[in-house]
C-alpha cells in the first residue's frame, strides 16, 4: 500500500472506537478508494456489498440477495424484496456475527439510490433506530459521485443530518507516491519523466497501473490514450456520466474552463457554456468542486463576487487538448508533437497546475512549513499592463513568495525581456496592493535557474525535485 498514512490511521482508529461509527468515503473515480477499504480491513468485514452501476430496483436488490447467501449461505433468509428488509438482514448477520467489531461495507453507495427505492429511509432507519443503539457497529460507505455523497448524505437535512462521524475524501496520489508506485513495480524513471506522466496522468493510481517498464513517458502516453485499445482513449466520454446526472452540464462547463487555463468567473463560465447563471449553476460548479475536476479561487484584494474557477484535472485538460478529435493512429503520434506550439502551451500551463497540487511540498521547500501562510492568485486592475500572478503564498512572518513557474527541457535562463516583464509584475503587485511585506520572486522549474546577469533578483530557486518532498 502506497501512501494513505493518514486515512489508515483514521480507519484504524474507528475499528478501535468504543462506539458505534459511521464512516463515509469519497473521491474522484479511479483514486483508489475500494482499495483502500479492503486493504485496511482485508478479512475482517463483517458483510461487504457494492452497488451495481445504472441497475433497477429489482436488479439492486437481487444483488444484495445474492451477495448475502454468497457470504453467509447456513443463514436461511427469505429474499429481501425491499430495503428495509435487506437492511434488516443485515442487522441478524450483525447480532449473529462473533466478531467483536462489525464491519459492514457498502461501496458505490450512490448507485442504490434509484428512483422510488426507498433506500436512503432504510440507511436512515437501520442506522439511526438500530446501529446507533450498539457499541460495536462499524459502517462504512463509499462512493465515487462525490456530489451525491456530500448533498444526500454528509449533508443530508433529514434523518441523516450530522450522522456521519467521519468523512474522508480521497486525494489522487503526490509525485512522491507515484515515484514509489513505480518503484514498487521495479519501473525506473528519473523526476523529469514523472512529472511528464503526471502532467497526463495527474495522481490516479489506476491510470499508473497502466505504465509499462522499459518505455519512457512518451512511448506509456502514446500507447495509452492514442493507441486503439489504449486505457483512456475513451476514458473521458465515461469519466463525468459514471459520476453526475445529466453530465453534459458539468462537462460543457469543463469545456469553457479548458479555453481559459487561469480561470473563469461565474458569469464568463455562464457565457461560454450557456448554462444560466443561478442556483443551478452554483450547484454544477460545487459538484465539480467536491469531485476533484475544479478548484476555485479568489484573487487576492477581490471580494467573493470575483471567485475564479480553474480547471485542475489533469486528464481531462489532456483530453480536450490532445484526444478529442483524435481518430488516425500513428505509432508515434505523442512524440511527433512534442517540438509543437500546441506542446508548449499545454506543458507549462500543466506544469504550473503540478505546482499548485503541492503548495506543501514548495512550503517545505522554502522553510515554512510551520508558518502560517494563505496561497491565492492575483490579477492587476489595470488591464493594460496585464500582470498576472499565478501563485502568492502570503506568509505570517511578513513575507509574500511570487512564484513563477516554467516547464523546460534543460536549466532555465531569464532573459533580458522576461527578466523586465518579472519586475514589472512584481513592481505593479506592490504598488497595486500597497503591501508592506517583503517580496520574494520565487522560481520554481524542472531543472533549476541558469545563474546569468538576471537570476540575481530571484530569491528562491526551487526544482521539480522539490516537489517530489514529503509534505
Amino acid at each position: 500500500m502506497i501512501g494513505r498514512e493518514n486515512e489508515k490511521q483514521i480507519l484504524e482508529d474507528k475499528f478501535r472506537s468504543v462506539k458505534s461509527e459511521f464512516v463515509a468515503l469519497y473521491g474522484r473515480r479511479r483514486v483508489g478508494k475500494t482499495f483502500l477499504i479492503r486493504h485496511v480491513f482485508e478479512n475482517r468485514f463483517t458483510f461487504s456489498l457494492t452497488g451495481l452501476s445504472n441497475a433497477t430496483l429489482l436488479r439492486q436488490l437481487e444483488n444484495f440477495n445474492h451477495t448475502i447467501k454468497k457470504q453467509y449461505p447456513r443463514l436461511k433468509l427469505s429474499p429481501a424484496t425491499k430495503w428495509t428488509e435487506a437492511f434488516d438482514q443485515i442487522g441478524v448477520i450483525i447480532q449473529k456475527s462473533r466478531q467483536k467489531r462489525k464491519v459492514i461495507f457498502i461501496d458505490e453507495l450512490p448507485w442504490f439510490d434509484t428512483a422510488h427505492s426507498g433506500f436512503i429511509s432504510a440507511l436512515e432507519h437501520f442506522w439511526n433506530d438500530w446501529a446507533t443503539k450498539r457499541k460495536d457497529v462499524l459502517l462504512i460507505v463509499c462512493g465515487s459521485a462525490a456530489s451525491w455523497m456530500i448533498n444526500k448524505l454528509i449533508h443530508h437535512r433529514g434523518g441523516l443530518h450530522n450522522r456521519v462521524t467521519q468523512r474522508i475524501k480521497v486525494e489522487p496520489f503526490t509525485l512522491k507516491e507515484c515515484k514509489e508506485l513505480m518503484a514498487m513495480r521495479s519501473i525506473t524513471l528519473d523526476n523529469y519523466q514523472l512529472v511528464q506522466l503526471y502532467m497526463v496522468l495527474g495522481g490516479i493510481p489506476f491510470y499508473w497501473d497502466e505504465i509499462k517498464r522499459g518505455q519512457s513517458a512518451a512511448q506509456n502516453i502514446n500507447r495509452i490514450c492514442f493507441a486503439p485499445n489504449g486505457l483512456l482513449l475513451t476514458e473521458f466520454a465515461n469519466l463525468y456520466k459514471s459520476l453526475f446526472d445529466k453530465a453534459e452540464r458539468h462537462e460543457s462547463i469543463v469545456k469553457t474552463l479548458a479555453q481559459k487555463g487561469k480561470g473563469l468567473t461565474r458569469d464568463e463560465i455562464s457565457k461560454g457554456s450557456g448554462l444560466p447563471s443561478g442556483g443551478g449553476l452554483t450547484r454544477l460548479l460545487t459538484e465539480l468542486e467536491e469531485s476533484g475536476f475544479i478548484r476555485s479561487y479568489t484573487p487576492v484584494g477581490k471580494k467573493s463576487r470575483n471567485t475564479l474557477y480553474q480547471l485542475c484535472d489533469f486528464f481531462s485538460l489532456f483530453h480536450l487538448r490532445f484526444i478529442q478529435g483524435h481518430k488516425k493512429f500513428d505509432s508515434d503520434h505523442w512524440v511527433k508533437l512534442i517540438d509543437s506550439s500546441k506542446y508548449r502551451a499545454w506543458s507549462g500551463f500543466a506544469f504550473e497546475q503540478v505546482c499548485m497540487s503541492h503548495i506543501p511540498q514548495i512550503k517545505r521547500a522554502l522553510g515554512i512549513s510551520g508558518i502560517e501562510t494563505e496561497s491565492s492568485s492575483w490579477r492587476s486592475s489595470n488591464a493594460s499592463n496585464g500582470a498576472q500572478i499565478d501563485l502568492l503564498i502570503d506568509r505570517r512572518d511578513g513575507v509574500v513568495n511570487v512564484c513563477e513557474m516554467k516547464f523546460s527541457i534543460g536549466t532555465f535562463a531569464i532573459d533580458k525581456k522576461y527578466n523586465v516583464e518579472l519586475l514589472n509584475k512584481m513592481a505593479v503587485f506592490k504598488s497595486e496592493t500597497a503591501t508592506r511585506k517583503s517580496v520574494f520572486l520565487t522560481m520554481i522549474t524542472t531543472f533549476g535557474l541558469q545563474n546569468n546577469a538576471y537570476s540575481g533578483n530571484v530569491q528562491n530557486d526551487l526544482n521539480m525535485g522539490d516537489l517530489f518532498m514529503s509534505a
